[in-house]
């Protein structure tokens, strides 16, 4: 009885498993929660565009020469763009289309171009990568090759040949996922060649190989869990850079054409009115910018905690 009573009064806590260790040093990171709370906020309002433009009352497509200045142009009648209960951030010159719905309407294209391309580079990038760091020698060296190639390919340059080419009735963010994506897998595949090198000659694979399992169960079962972590860091990393090659290619012409919106085509559209209406150029620009910013902080957050070593070496934040 003594014996029990000592082991339940003198029993070491359970060890919290990593998945919570994970998750503590995310929650402590307030520079990460500050990305994270930003990033859900704008996903949720990409979301709910349509509910929220009812609750203004206007559409992204109408007109409204009224509300124009013609004297001056076609500059908005009004400070801050024309910016009114009507219209909550003004409209746009020349046209008089409402900023809020077109501004709404760029948020779920760039976050749909952004996830899409996602889900292909990690697809490619993936196979590839796995293809290439459990395959023989020759399939190793072809395909290392094929990844250095990857990534060293002029993408802009052949994106927006592309783009250009492609019939204006295939849907453009489709076409935006599919050139970003198949242009942007390198990078990926590399992270996971080097990943599997690594773990491939790790005892528990050596013995699942010996168990008499498949290549392709020892690549599911054994060696995809350990390149979770760094794929789950890159892949938050991809996600700013994917929308800012959407709107690159739209500042650019090639990307969504009217009547759809996207913040750099009303960046492109924008470049010729900043002296006389700063709001048309100032909501696509701070909406790009602090998506792409609070991504990249939540990125940076998940990395460090997910390794503790870089955090160490950051002084703990």
């Amino acid at each position: 009885m003594t014996t029990e009573l000592v082991t339940e009064v003198g029993a070491a806590p359970e060890a919290p498993t990593r998945g919570r260790q994970v998750r503590q040093r995310l929650f402590a990171d307030r520079m990460a929660m500050a990305g994270l709370v930003v990033a859900v906020l704008m996903i949720v309002a990409a979301v709910a565009a349509p509910l929220l433009i009812h609750l203004e009352g206007q559409d992204a497509t109408s007109y409204h020469p009224e509300l124009l200045d013609s004297a001056r142009g076609g500059v908005p009648r009004g400070a801050f763009g024309g910016a009114s209960g009507a219209h909550w951030l003004g409209v746009e010159p020349t046209t008089g289309r409402d900023l809020f719905a077109r501004a709404l309407g760029g948020a779920q294209i760039s976050f749909l171009v952004a996830f899409g391309t996602l889900i292909v580079q990690i697809l490619l990038g993936v196979g590839v990568g796995l293809a290439a760091g459990l395959g023989g020698k020759v399939a190793d060296s072809v395909l290392g090759r094929l990844i250095d190639l990857a990534i060293s390919f002029p993408q802009l340059i052949f994106a927006i040949a592309l783009l250009a080419i492609v019939p204006s009735g295939f849907p453009r963010p489709l076409l935006l996922m599919l050139v970003i994506g198949l242009f942007g897998w390198g990078g990926t595949a590399r992270l996971i060649r080097g990943q599997v090198l690594s773990l491939k000659t790790r005892d528990y694979v050596s013995a699942a190989r010996l168990s008499g399992a498949s290549r392709a169960r020892v690549a599911v079962r054994e060696i995809l869990p350990g390149v979770s972590a760094p794929l789950v860091t890159y892949a938050a990393l991809l996600i700013p850079s994917n929308m800012i090659s959407e709107a690159g290619l739209s500042f650019l012409g090639v990307g969504v054409r009217p009547p759809g919106s996207s913040w750099g085509q009303m960046l492109s559209s924008a470049t010729t009115w900043f002296q006389a209406d700063p709001t048309y150029v100032l909501v696509p620009g701070l909406l790009l910018l602090v998506n792409v910013l609070a991504f990249t902080v939540l990125a940076d957050g998940v990395r460090t905690a997910l390794d503790p070593k870089a955090r160490s070496l950051r002084g703990g934040r």
